[in-house]
């Protein structure tokens, strides 16, 4: 997506450690117009399949994942890292790694909220290793129900989660890939989702 390009190139940076800051307009301080527009975009690209829930983890990937939900106009369901007293122990979980925090965590959503029959979409703000995709995609086969694919605003390209994805017949969309970054040069990969 050409618009989401020339944004991350104005205002992304570019930090060591391999790690992308965008969090001027999509995961701390979010620019509501433009998540809308990629939201927009996501549901454009998912029409005419099915889906009838959204999937995310929280936190980062709740607001284009509430977008998205807007415009295909189905709920939102979100995992949580870590159960809290007001979910019960009637669960779907399934572990995964935060490369960008560096740690290992275990999502969980409430059996209520998935269920067989279910065609979900599941969204990310960030697609890097395929370790949050890969966990929530586990959750909808626990609840029996079925990946109509996986979207990212920004998937790392050079880091092959989004690729091994593709590999075993899973639909990756994303809005943006980059095939290389350093300080002051991005390069992407061509969007071929986009429209023309």
């Amino acid at each position: 997506m050409k618009l989401l390009e020339e944004k991350i190139t104005a205002e992304g940076k570019v930090l060591p450690g391999n790690i992308l800051k965008v969090d001027g307009f999509l995961n701390h301080r979010i620019d509501v117009a433009f998540v809308m527009q990629l939201g927009e975009e996501l549901a454009r690209r998912f029409k005419g399949s099915g889906v009838n829930k959204v999937l995310t983890i929280e936190a980062s990937g709740i607001a284009v994942a509430t977008a998205a939900a807007f415009y295909l106009d189905v709920p939102l369901v979100f995992a949580k890292k870590h159960k809290s007293d007001n979910i019960s122990d009637n669960v779907y979980s399934a572990g995964a790694h935060s490369f960008t925090h560096g740690n290992d965590y275990t999502a969980v959503v409430s059996k209520e909220y998935l269920s067989a029959g279910d065609v979900v979409l599941i969204v990310d703000d960030f697609l890097a290793q395929g370790s949050a995709l890969s966990c929530m995609i586990n959750i909808v086969e626990q609840a029996g129900a079925t990946v109509a694919g996986c979207a990212s605003i920004i998937e790392k390209g050079y880091q092959g989660g989004g690729d091994q994805l593709r590999a075993k017949g899973i639909r990756v969309e994303s809005l943006a890939i980059i095939e290389s970054m350093e300080a002051g040069n991005i390069v992407y990969r061509p969007d071929e989702g986009e429209k023309a």
